[in-house]
C-alpha cells in the first residue's frame, strides 16, 4: 500500500514513518511540509493513501483535501494532534472527501503503544474500504414486531456525507413533522463533535441516539458509536457489535434492514454519498416493504459508491440532488 505523510512538523513525520514501518507492505512513497506540496505530489505520483494534517502554513489540510479529491481523488485520513480542538476542521475535511480521522500518535508519550495501534486500525479500515472487499450479503435482518412510530427519515452516509447532511436538514423547520435517523460513517471518537457541528448547520434539534431512545417527530438522532444502530421489538433503539467483522460501522444496512421489518408506518429512506456498497441492500429491503426511497445523484455526491450500489439493484424510486432531497422531505412531511 503506498501511503504519503502531510505534516509541517519533523518528529510527526518520523514517528509516522516509525509505525508504518511495522507493517511490510505499507510504503511511504512521498511526504509534504504542506498542503500545496501534497497538492502538486498527488497529482505527479498519487499514493493509495494520504495521511493528511490539518494546521499547516502556506495551504491546510482541508484546502489540500478539497484540492486532491478534485483533481487526483485518492483515500485520505485525517492524521492530527488534538482532534477534538479541531472538530469543524475535522468535518470540513470529510465534508470534501477525508474517510476518517486519527489522533497523531506521539511514541514519547507512555501509551505510545496505544495510540500506534489506533492509527494501525484505522488505515486498515480505511484500506478495506479502498479495496470494497467485504460482501454485504451476510447481514441478516433483525426480527423487529409491527408497531406505531412517528413518520420516519432514514439517512445514511459516508464519504462526503456531512456536506450532503448539512444542505438538506438546513432547509428543514423545527417543527419537521418526521423523526430522522441519521448513520454516518464516523469513529465514535468524533460522533459527539459531529452532532455538535451538524446542530450548528439546521434548526432541528440533533443529539447522538442512546441506548432506549425512541425515535421522535421534529428530531434528528445520530448514531455515536463504533458498534450497528438498529430498533429493536420494543420499537427503541439499541446498538450491536454483529456483524463484528463488517468493515463500515455504524453500518447503514444495519440499520435500514432493522427498519424493514417494521409494516405499519411507511417512511422515507434515503442513501448519500460513500465509498463501497454499504446502505444499499437495506435501501432494497425498505423499498419492498412499500418505503419511499431516494439515492444521492452521481453529479453532488464527493464519491459515488453507496449511491451507484443502490442504484444498480434498483433499490432507489427517486435519484436527486440533496437541495432535491430535502424539498421532497418538506413535500412530504410539512406540518
Amino acid at each position: 500500500m503506498k501511503i504519503a505523510i502531510v505534516n509541517d512538523l519533523p518528529t510527526a513525520i518520523a514517528s509516522l514513518r516509525q509505525v508504518l514501518q511495522s507493517v511490510p507492505d505499507y510504503q511511504v512513497v512521498w511526504t509534504a511540509r504542506d498542503g500545496a506540496e501534497a497538492v502538486s505530489k498527488c497529482a505527479h505520483n498519487p499514493p493509495d493513501l494520504v495521511l493528511m494534517d490539518l494546521r499547516m502554513p502556506v495551504m491546510d489540510g482541508v484546502e489540500a483535501t478539497r484540492r486532491i479529491m478534485k483533481s487526483s481523488p485518492c483515500g485520505i485520513l485525517v492524521v492530527t494532534a488534538s482532534p477534538e480542538k479541531n472538530v469543524t476542521q475535522v468535518y470540513q475535511a470529510i465534508e470534501h472527501g477525508a474517510l476518517d480521522a486519527v489522533e497523531t500518535p506521539n511514541l514519547e508519550h507512555s501509551d505510545r503503544d496505544k495510540s500506534a495501534t489506533e492509527l494501525l486500525t484505522k488505515i486498515a479500515k480505511v484500506r478495506r474500504l479502498l479495496k470494497q472487499s467485504h460482501p454485504t450479503s451476510n447481514l441478516k435482518p433483525f426480527d423487529v414486531t409491527t408497531g406505531g412510530l412517528s413518520p420516519i427519515v432514514a439517512i445514511g452516509s459516508s464519504t462526503g456525507g456531512p456536506k450532503a447532511l448539512a444542505a438538506i436538514l438546513s432547509r428543514l423547520p423545527a417543527d419537521f413533522g418526521a423523526a430522522i435517523a441519521i448513520v454516518q460513517h464516523v469513529d465514535a471518537h468524533f460522533s459527539a463533535g459531529f452532532a455538535d457541528w451538524l446542530q450548528q448547520q439546521c434548526a432541528l434539534p440533533v443529539r447522538i441516539a442512546v441506548a432506549g431512545d425512541r425515535l421522535e417527530k421534529g428530531t434528528a438522532l445520530i448514531a455515536g458509536t463504533n458498534d450497528h444502530l438498529y430498533i429493536k421489538p420494543d420499537l427503541t433503539l439499541d446498538y450491536t457489535p454483529d456483524p463484528i467483522h463488517y468493515s463500515y460501522r455504524p453500518s447503514v444496512d444495519v440499520f435500514f434492514k432493522s427498519l424493514a421489518q417494521h409494516s405499519t408506518r411507511k417512511g422515507t429512506a434515503i442513501l448519500l454519498t460513500g465509498m463501497g456498497r454499504d446502505g444499499a441492500e437495506g435501501l432494497q429491503s425498505l423499498k419492498q416493504k412499500g418505503w419511499h426511497t431516494v439515492a444521492q445523484d452521481k453529479e453532488s455526491c464527493v464519491v459515488y459508491g453507496m449511491p451507484k450500489a443502490a442504484a444498480e439493484l434498483n433499490a432507489a424510486i427517486e435519484i436527486l440532488p440533496p437541495d432535491a432531497i430535502a424539498a421532497l422531505l418538506l413535500r412530504t412531511f410539512s406540518r
